[in-house]
């Protein structure tokens, strides 16, 4: 039951369409056991020529009915009496239907806003973990959660939310009518039906293991799909499509074989609980038959008791079936729940402090950071004073990009402190941090919306005059009024309507826009052709006028005006000084220079 209690939480938000529909079900159930009640009476008065029944001091529920059937007889006229009665199961009917529909009205709307809430808290909490969450994670299975689990759990667990609220009543009521119709029946059918439970529980157990292993399956597909439509160029390149294939042809088999066996489980539920109920039937029968030869009980009321039983049948196998599916679901709900109650390492600390500007300096004072037991940073001592440069040089792997991911808390430190302004970063309000702070990376990111839409992401409330001014910044004004729809254009899947000289300024202009007075770049141009890459560091260069700067070079010609270069090798700084300094101590650096120059 705990896994499901954020579903019955989110319930607990809708109690008064809960309670309506809780209303208009027993009223439909109620409706619907009269009607095959007054069937009984009719039968036995009107076509076996019963006599008045004699009533005694304490006389139970089916003399009254009897009776009052009797005295309607006499009042009127056999076939009138019949219409009547007839009217009344026809209106009962109507009732029942319309108090079906009504509950249905209420229940769809009331399921589909607890999906909606589920759907929102899981984007919600996946897009506010960490990047260290991202890096450790398949983006197939993360979006396999939010889309295919989500969907599991409507059909197996949502689906089945007004049978377990509805069908509860209908055996409670029918089993109480039957009850007053014939206790002995009544209690040798309760000793039967425990066992259909026991017995298809047993099937159930075994669903919740298959379903998990699908969905984890489905997760890799969806990442083999991602990977390979991403790299299709690649794919290509290398005549890798029958590889891939291979890949998404095993994941595929596996989920065809496991789905097989969850379908082969969960049908088995139906014919299983039906078949037993007819056995249950055959054997009401031949003990009611005798009741009937014993002068016990008639025929006309052994057929009510049996239609009453009828009335269980459904809503017993509905909940056999709901069982089954809710064991399927779980694996889902569990899948869910796996992310949503993941920790968030990067924590906001109660009443955080707003920081509004950047007026001093950053300060790293021995800062290590560790990728679970991986050391990544060891020991790093820096301080980025304001309006000065900062570069970081290194082989890959040596923790430039992990270094510059502390600053604005993608990552935090595992010991040690970073401090803006001499507060520790962990103090600020996590928005007002990130707002001070612009990032352009290697690999421009651009979402498939218009590319004024995003320029201005994030920001919010820009004029279209701002905009413009922050594309011209960028040199990427002239090319977007080229376009046929200008600022409207769309840029298409991560921006392949536009060349990389294009993405690359609209990302430069979305950082103008936004206007941080820190600056991260990610040697924004070393993936450029010549042409592309002068446009594109020229931007750069407006861009980086007054604001402090801390560029991740790879291209070590970029960046010998930096006020201090820092060379990184294994996680520690080996080097540090102005371009001359470090050319001059015949070290690293200058070895990385000549290698470049050589290239």
């Amino acid at each position: 039951m705990k896994k499901f209690s954020r579903l019955l939480h989110y319930l607990s938000d809708y109690k008064g369409q809960l309670a309506l529909y809780v209303v208009s079900t027993l009223l439909q159930v109620l409706f619907s056991i009269f009607s095959f009640a007054m069937l009984a009476p009719v039968l036995e008065v009107l076509f076996t020529g019963k006599e008045q029944p004699k009533l005694g001091d304490n006389p139970d529920l089916v003399e009254r009915i009897s009776a009052i059937v009797y005295e309607l007889v006499l009042r009127e006229t056999p076939t009138r009496a019949l219409l009547i009665i007839i009217a009344i199961v026809v209106v009962f009917t109507i009732l029942k239907n319309l108090f079906l529909y009504i509950s249905l009205y209420i229940m769809n709307p009331l399921r589909n806003a607890i999906l909606r809430r589920l759907r929102n808290d899981l984007f919600i909490k996946t897009i506010s973990l960490p990047v260290s969450f991202f890096n450790e994670e398949r983006k197939g299975d993360i979006i396999s959660r939010m889309t295919n689990d989500i969907n599991e759990v409507e059909l197996s667990i949502m689906a089945t939310l007004e049978v377990f609220i509805r069908d509860p009543f209908t055996i409670v009521f029918s089993i109480t009518a039957m009850i007053i119709i014939s206790p002995q029946m009544t209690l040798f059918l309760l000793l039967v039906l425990p066992v259909t439970g026991f017995i298809i529980g047993k099937i159930g157990k075994s669903l919740r293991k298959h379903s998990n292993i699908a969905q984890e399956q489905l997760g890799k597909m969806m990442g083999v799909i991602d990977e390979t439509l991403s790299g299709i160029r690649v794919v290509k390149a290398f005549n890798a499509e029958k590889s891939q294939h291979l890949r998404f042809m095993q994941i595929n088999n596996l989920i065809f074989r496991t789905r097989n066996s969850i379908a082969s489980r969960r049908e088995l539920g139906s014919p299983l609980s039906e078949t037993m109920a007819i056995i249950v039937v055959g054997i009401i029968l031949w003990y009611g038959g005798n009741l009937i030869f014993e002068g016990k009980t008639t025929a006309s009321w052994l057929f009510a008791f049996i239609a009453m039983f009828y009335q269980v049948i459904n809503p017993f196998k509905n909940l056999s079936n709901s069982f089954l599916n809710i064991q399927k679901g779980t694996a889902a709900i569990s899948r869910i729940e796996a992310i949503l109650e993941m920790e968030n390492t990067v924590k906001e600390i109660p009443n955080p402090k707003p920081i509004k500007s950047f007026t001093d300096a950053i300060v790293l004072k021995d800062v290590h950071f560790n990728y679970g037991d991986r050391k990544i940073l060891k020991g790093i001592n820096l301080i980025i004073p304001k309006g000065k440069m900062i570069a970081l040089v290194g082989s890959s792997g040596a923790g430039k990009s992990t270094l510059v991911d502390l600053i604005p808390r993608f990552h935090d430190v595992t010991s040690g402190a970073l401090w803006i302004d001499g507060i520790d970063v962990k103090e600020y309000k996590l928005e007002d941090l990130r707002r001070l702070i612009g990032v352009v990376s290697q690999d421009p990111i651009l979402f498939n919306d218009t590319i004024y839409h995003n320029i201005t992401l994030g920001t919010g409330g820009a004029t279209k005059e701002q905009v413009e001014e922050a594309a011209k910044i960028a040199n990427a004004h002239h090319f977007i009024t080229k376009k046929p729809e200008g600022y409207e254009t769309y840029v298409g899947d991560r921006g392949t309507r536009l060349s990389g000289g294009e993405r690359q300024r609209i990302t430069i202009a979305r950082a103008v826009l936004k206007n941080p007075p820190i600056l991260i770049l990610d040697e924004a141009t070393s993936a450029l052709d010549t042409e592309s890459e002068r446009y594109v560091q020229d931007a750069i260069n407006t861009l980086m006028k007054n604001r402090t700067c801390i560029v991740i070079a790879h291209r070590l010609s970029t960046v010998q005006h930096a006020d201090e270069i820092v060379v990184l090798d294994q996680g520690e700084i080996v080097e540090r000084g102005t371009h001359a300094t470090l050319m001059a101590q015949n070290g690293q650096y200058r070895k990385l220079v000549e290698m470049q120059q050589l290239q």
